[in-house]
């Protein structure tokens, strides 16, 4: 009796966990389908940018002379219009026609970039917030200093990067919430899938592609969240620690305000980094003097000696100084290993310490997250990883309407037409929609007027318009049927994918054996991409054809069962 109770509570606990499942994985997949595939696409968002941005393929460069390049260029910049504009409610008074008081001007490459991003932040006067400042931006070639349009979309690192984790969406941040809350609901996703098999090593190796749909659909997505079930149940943890002190709990800015600004004060008389300028005139000594004898000691230290990050403060304030940090390529972690110098004198003032095990740890997890280490094989992992958290997703989807959309059209109910049309904008939409960036990016003028906007209209009109035809043609699904819109939305993909890279040949003369025999991967590595994609999407269409017409000959076979 003790055991058929045990039995009974046990069975009970598990059905609440598939509740918990299956309502958490739909109502948030939709969300964490983008994190997932668009997350695999940001592990080579500087390669994409490289394809994007023809002007940008050439080879990855270090960090430049700050006397012959990057000082003329950060004497150029200024805050463009819309920056002044958005600042000037914050202000007391009418803003100036120039800036000219420098709070910060910062470098920062990778050892996957060939160009240079700049970053200058600018005292505002008679800001209401005397912390606050204006910003500039700039992309270089660091070659020469010679500057790149500001309007072209980067579609790598500027879009698909913080699309997968904000879905661009930065009003009041609310993309964040959206992918933080997601992130929660995948981690308990991920642990009432563990209670709800038992049997998790048998289905580790279980697929059984010729049985029927529903059940190689449900192999499909155990498998895909079995095999990757460390790497979804890491990116999502890890996801939300690197934002929480940031957007989800910023108690140092709210609440804490005081006892920040307080602390910011203290550790500035600890570290002799100063918070604030002094208000006297000071000059600069020689940073590239500074930034070699960075290397050198990192060099002694038995570390890489790139420069990834080169910061001044306080530019021409006797409180000024220049911090080095180095781009940590040789390790997982994330690390800066900062050295820091008076910026008058070039005198060092401080290299920062040995990180405490608690600090360790988390820049071994952030720098996990992030990536920027020099693994390649890590990187297709992370990539396979991901696109089978998208997988796993996008079965979800296809079991639930399948499961469900033959009692529903018995019961005249629309919830399985409606989830389906979702799922398939979800998956083949968004495809469709990432394609359609990249055919736009060929197509539009170069000196087209805000070319990169133009590029962003192109992703979510498609998008809107798959969505669209996803609903239109959803209507055999609540009679029990298959969507078509699955098929036409597959060949859709395959033909985007092939123009894609055909116009990528045609206009920058950059064609796949051109680019493979010069062994230029980044861009080599895109097109190869989008032939995979052209490939496995012609092989989907042609499955989900042979589907629907084997369900429509039997569909018609037990009509006329039903009629003899």
């Amino acid at each position: 009796m003790a055991r058929t109770k045990e039995s009974v509570v046990t069975q009970s606990f598990r059905q609440a966990m598939a509740w918990l499942h299956t309502w958490f994985g739909l109502v948030l997949g939709f969300v964490l389908m983008a994190a997932f595939f668009f997350g695999a696409l940001s592990v080579f968002d500087r390669e994409i940018d490289r394809w994007s941005i023809p002007a940008t393929r050439f080879e990855p460069q270090p960090m430049p002379s700050y006397e012959k390049i990057l000082r003329p260029a950060f004497e150029r910049m200024q805050p463009l219009p819309a920056a002044v504009e958005a600042m000037a409610p914050r202000v007391d008074g009418p803003m100036p026609q120039r800036f000219d008081t420098v709070g910060s001007w910062s470098a920062y490459t990778t050892h996957r970039d060939p160009v240079l991003a700049l970053f200058a932040g600018y005292v505002v006067p008679n800001a209401k917030d005397p912390d606050e400042q204006v910003w500039a931006y700039a992309t270089i070639d660091p070659r020469d200093g010679t500057s790149l349009p500001d309007d072209r979309l980067k579609l790598g690192s500027g879009f698909f990067y913080p699309m997968h984790y904000s879905l661009t969406l930065d009003w009041k941040n609310l993309g964040f919430w959206i992918v933080g809350l997601a992130a929660l609901a995948m981690l308990a996703a991920l642990v009432s899938g563990v209670v709800m098999h038992r049997k998790l090593f048998r289905e580790l190796f279980t697929f059984r592609p010729g049985k029927a749909r529903l059940r190689s659909v449900l192999d499909l997505h155990n498998l895909t969240g079995v095999v990757a079930l460390p790497f979804h149940f890491f990116f999502a943890f890890t996801g939300l620690l690197i934002f929480a002190a940031t957007y989800y709990f910023p108690v140092g800015h709210t609440q804490l305000h005081d006892l920040h600004d307080r602390y910011a004060e203290i550790e500035a008389s600890q570290t002799g980094l100063p918070h604030e300028r002094a208000g006297v005139a000071a000059g600069l000594a020689n940073v590239d003097v500074m930034v070699a004898e960075a290397q050198r000691r990192w060099e002694a230290a038995g570390k890489a000696g790139d420069v990834g990050f080169l910061v001044l403060m306080h530019v021409g304030d006797a409180n000024g100084y220049v911090s080095v940090y180095r781009a940590g390529t040789d390790r997982i972690a994330l690390v800066g290993d900062g050295i820091h110098f008076k910026a008058s004198t070039g005198e060092l003032i401080r290299e920062d310490p040995a990180a405490t095990p608690v600090a360790k740890a988390a820049e071994f997890l952030t720098g996990l997250h992030l990536q920027h280490f020099r693994h390649w094989l890590l990187r297709w992992l992370y990539v396979l990883g991901g696109l089978a958290g998208a997988v796993c997703i996008a079965t979800g989807f296809v079991f639930f309407v399948e499961k469900r959309k033959r009692q529903h059209a018995l019961a005249g109910s629309q919830g399985a037409r409606i989830v389906d049309a979702l799922a398939v904008a979800s998956v083949a939409g968004m495809v469709i929609a990432t394609l359609s960036i990249l055919v736009a990016n060929r197509l539009l003028p170069d000196d087209l007027t805000g070319r990169g906007d133009w590029e962003r209209y192109a992703f979510w009109g498609s998008w809107v318009l798959a969505l669209l035809h996803a609903a239109w043609r959803s209507a055999p699904v609540a009679r029990g049927l298959p969507n078509p819109a699955w098929r036409e939305q597959c060949w859709v993909i395959a033909a985007l994918a092939v123009a894609a890279m055909l116009l990528n040949w045609l206009t920058t003369g950059d064609h796949l054996l051109r680019t493979l025999a010069a062994g230029y991967w980044p861009v080599a590595g895109v097109d190869l991409a989008l032939l995979a994609t052209a490939a496995i999407a012609a092989a989907a269409g042609r499955m989900f054809g042979r589907r629907t017409t084997a369900r429509a000959d039997a569909r018609m076979r037990e009509q006329e069962a039903a009629h003899a």
